[in-house]
């Protein structure tokens, strides 16, 4: 185990071991892959804290997974749970359309998903109704304000692509949530909280 991981693990142990007992049994009764999203997500918090509002949760997207299966996680570091939702990625980060992300890109009008750490701002209404705005924090992402790389619900999204398709549609690089399922964002992930997005690989 690499300093990285002991660190993470560490992290999340300690955000854990804080809640009361019986919040800690049901989260120590989740599954390995939300382990993994918990520690990563105090391990980027750690990183990150100072340039965030809120710290109570935090988006962890894994673009190491199709775009079929739920890879968006919503990790609540103060109750040790997580949620997990389908997100789309970029055209230009999978331009086959095979579902899976195959390249990141922070170059303006790439039409690619940008890895690294984001902070979402506040609500507008866009080309999707309301939506969140994000900010790039990181040099793999600083240009995302720029790019309007947002997080707003899309039809595309939804799970009847995955019944028709087998995949999700893509965006212009936008994190692209299920229109029922964006609720969830606007009310616990909005206002100054984290969004970090890379090939993870947590399972």
């Amino acid at each position: 185990m690499d300093r990285r991981q002991l660190l993470a693990g560490g992290l999340a142990a300690s955000a854990l071991g804080a809640l009361p007992a019986r919040v800690r049994a049901q989260a120590w009764s989740i599954t390995e892959q939300h382990r993994r999203v918990l520690a990563v997500a105090a391990e980027q918090l750690e990183r990150h804290r100072a340039g965030l509002w809120r710290t109570d949760l935090v988006g962890i997207a894994d673009f190491a997974l199709p775009s079929s299966l739920p890879r968006f996680h919503f990790a609540n570091l103060e109750q040790g749970t997580v949620r997990s939702f389908l997100v789309a990625h970029g055209k230009g980060s999978d331009p086959e359309h095979d579902g899976f992300l195959k390249t990141f890109s922070n170059v303006p009008n790439s039409l690619a998903t940008s890895r690294g750490a984001y902070v979402t701002y506040e609500w507008y209404k866009g080309r999707y109704g309301t939506s969140i705005r994000l900010g790039g924090i990181e040099a793999d992402n600083s240009n995302a304000l720029d790019r309007a790389i947002v997080l707003h619900p899309a039809w595309y999204a939804n799970p009847a692509m995955l019944e028709k398709w087998g995949k999700l549609g893509r965006s212009d690089g936008c994190f692209a949530m299920a229109e029922d399922d964006f609720n969830e964002a606007l009310w616990h992930l909005s206002g100054g909280r984290l969004i970090y997005a890379d090939k993870l690989g947590l399972g």
